[in-house]
């Protein structure tokens, strides 16, 4: 998708259509927040410039991304009156990164912390310990993930020797 295709590459002059006003803005970051929807105060963060997913960011973008989530939810948790504000990043359906920014209360939010899909039960562990699964999907074998742990490890850590302690 070009910027001249990208919804949120338009900036204000589609925020009616997307039924969102800007709240704030810099010279890299931009701030929406919903004008109808199930929660009050639910917003958006985006970057100016064209980007598909996070691991794009860079430079200026990358340096002030921890503060600009942390500023916008910051003042979207003191003006709802939140007890916390969830971040979460989709991408599939627009193909620009935008943060949701979601402030939650414990008080009947409907808002879900559950980062499982379906229906849980929980599983006792080989260890003794019990973990929540979901009933749609078999938790993935220790193995793979080991495997993950370490390739993700050696990624950030270019010229580390793998550790097979931490692996097993």
């Amino acid at each position: 998708m070009s910027d001249s295709d990208c919804p949120l590459c338009a900036g204000k002059a589609l925020d009616e259509a997307l039924i969102r006003t800007e709240v704030w803005s810099d010279s890299l970051w931009r701030l929406t927040t919903v004008r109808i929807g199930e929660v009050a105060g639910f917003s958006y963060l985006e970057p100016r410039r064209h980007i598909r997913d996070i691991t794009e960011l860079d430079g200026e973008e990358a340096a002030t991304f921890g503060t600009a989530i942390a500023s916008a939810s910051a003042a979207i948790k003191d003006a709802t009156g939140a007890d916390l504000v969830y971040a979460y990043i989709f991408g599939d359906a627009v193909p620009h990164l935008h943060v949701h920014l979601a402030p939650h209360r414990h008080d009947g939010s409907p808002l879900v912390n559950d980062m499982i899909k379906g229906a849980r039960h929980q599983v006792r562990l080989p260890s003794g310990e019990e973990v929540w699964a979901s009933d749609r999907y078999p938790l993935v074998s220790q193995d793979i993930m080991a495997a993950a742990i370490e390739d993700i490890r050696v990624q950030l850590n270019p010229g580390l020797v793998p550790d097979d302690e931490d692996a097993g």
